[in-house]
């Protein structure tokens, strides 16, 4: 009996199953890489990203027998018990491997992806009070501030969080499409 069958399916892969698929390095190796392939990619290439991760040195510096070590494991094991859960598939005939829709199940279990992070928690609440403050004193009808009309401040307000939340929208796709340059941390 598959892993979907056990578990109803893919998309209600239980703690445990989720955790014994990330508990071992090749594997998460594997779905870290894979998260950035949208067409998915030769078990063979994988194999060799993965081995280069492991040994810490490069694809090209890779022997035979590390490359074969790391292909046969992925084949024989990791790949075919990820596609058991339903989260990538391979296709023996060309022999891509790629993630399924329901690897999502799993993402919030796996690192984000390389990259610099933008502390999305701290900006809002920043913005929010500086455009309190913009709008207040835009409400001061004395002095320089009564050039000002306040719709003009609400306009801007408003311009401010849209601006900022289409930043905050393009990074996220862009953290989703970026090429993992480093392994994830086994932290």
């Amino acid at each position: 009996m598959s892993q979907n069958e056990t578990t109803g399916s893919s998309e209600s892969l239980s703690q445990d199953t989720v955790f014994d698929l990330l508990s071992s390095p090749r594997r998460r190796y594997v779905l870290h890489y894979l998260r950035s392939e949208s067409s998915g990619i030769e078990l063979t290439n994988l194999a060799d990203h993965v081995a280069a991760w492991e040994y810490d040195t490069t694809v090209d510096s890779l022997s035979e027998q590390q490359r074969k070590r790391a292909y046969v494991s992925l084949y024989q094991t990791h790949v075919p018990k990820l596609e058991e859960a339903g989260i990538v598939t391979y296709d023996s005939d060309s022999g891509r491997v790629e993630l399924t829709s329901s690897s999502k199940t799993i993402e919030k279990y796996l690192p984000a992806e390389d990259g610099p992070e933008i502390p999305w928690e701290l900006v809002y609440p920043s913005m929010t009070v500086v455009c309190v403050l913009l709008f207040a004193v835009g409400t001061i009808e004395t002095g320089p501030f009564s050039l000002v009309p306040v719709t003009a401040v609400g306009v801007l307000i408003l311009l401010v969080f849209a601006v900022t939340s289409l930043v905050h929208l393009y990074t996220k796709r862009q953290q989703r499409r970026a090429l993992p340059i480093t392994p994830p941390d086994d932290e």
